[in-house]
């Protein structure tokens, strides 16, 4: 447990060092042009990533019974590490990651957690350290159980999981180009910058976390057009800098209108629908925005 602890250490180390040196390199790239730094979005993403260190002594986590119930009910156990068992762990770990994450966008209770992620304007290396405070309490790693009942011990999941997002560090870079023939197989730079757009026609897209198979697989993979260049941050953008309401405005916003639905079935739609749900069928989801920007297109053509 220590050298992994000091393996952690070593990691943050390298990470923060790479995204400083990349916020640097922007900053004096883009002086004196319309795409000037912004160097308050790394700010916030350093004030989250030690407000989520400090957060990590707190033992709370919805997970953590519900892993120790499906490890003490698991149908196998896990005791050899062949490649065939790595081999597996990491498929398994793709599928769960892609339904976590898609759920992630598609349910309102889990969005207001990792709209966080999503809220930097300007999409840079140290947009990948700014995730949600409240994952924990929210049970986001529930999506991960099966591997635990399965056979694989907790801590062996949650450390493939940390690898899993790891590797995804190096896919918030604008200045990495398409990388050919891997851009079918895993998640690249330009995969993921789809991912963080705001732009219509990328919203909900390519949710993989190392791979890209299981988007291409359940239709949501979208590929970085050079006529559609990417706009990062929220639909409605994200405006503050104080991270303490980058972290809690969208917990605020579900909060209010749960209390102010005037029927039960309205305050679940709030939770379990798409972030933009309403009642009345006026909102602004994903395939709401879509529907319009393609009547917009359609509009312009016949003008």
């Amino acid at each position: 447990m220590e050298a992994i602890g000091k393996l952690s250490v070593y990691v943050l180390v390298i990470v923060l060092a790479a995204s400083m040196i990349e916020a640097v390199w922007l900053s004096r790239k883009h002086k004196g042009t319309d795409k000037a730094f912004a160097w308050h979005e790394v700010w916030i993403s350093l004030a989250d990533l030690v407000g989520r260190k400090l957060l990590a002594f707190v033992p709370l986590s919805l997970a953590t019974p519900f892993f120790a119930f499906a490890w003490q009910h698991r149908i196998h156990t896990v005791t050899s590490n062949t490649p065939l068992t790595v081999f597996l762990l990491f498929i398994g770990m793709e599928f769960c990651y892609y339904w976590y994450h898609r759920a992630s966008h598609t349910v309102r209770f889990f969005w207001a957690t990792h709209a966080v992620h999503h809220s930097p304007n300007q999409l840079t290396l140290s947009s990948a350290y700014r995730l949600g405070w409240t994952s924990k309490i929210t049970g986001a790693a529930l999506f991960f159980t099966p591997l635990v009942w399965f056979g694989l011990k907790p801590e062996v999941v949650l450390a493939a999981l940390s690898i899993n997002l790891l590797y995804q560090f190096w896919l918030h870079a604008t200045w990495i180009p398409k990388l050919g023939w891997l851009e079918y197989v895993f998640n690249t730079p330009s995969a993921h910058r789809v991912h963080h757009a705001s732009n219509a026609a990328y919203l909900d897209a390519n949710f993989g976390g190392v791979l890209v198979i299981f988007d291409r697989l359940f239709g949501t993979y979208v590929e970085e057009r050079a006529d559609e260049p990417c706009r990062y941050g929220l639909t409605t953008p994200t405006t503050s800098r104080n991270p303490v309401v980058v972290q809690m405005e969208h917990w605020v916003s579900l909060a209010k209108d749960v209390f102010h639905a005037k029927s039960v079935s309205h305050a679940i739609g709030f939770l379990l629908r798409p972030p933009g749900w309403r009642p009345d069928g006026e909102g602004e989801t994903t395939e709401a925005l879509q529907k319009r920007a393609r009547n917009a297109g359609k509009a312009m053509e016949a003008s």
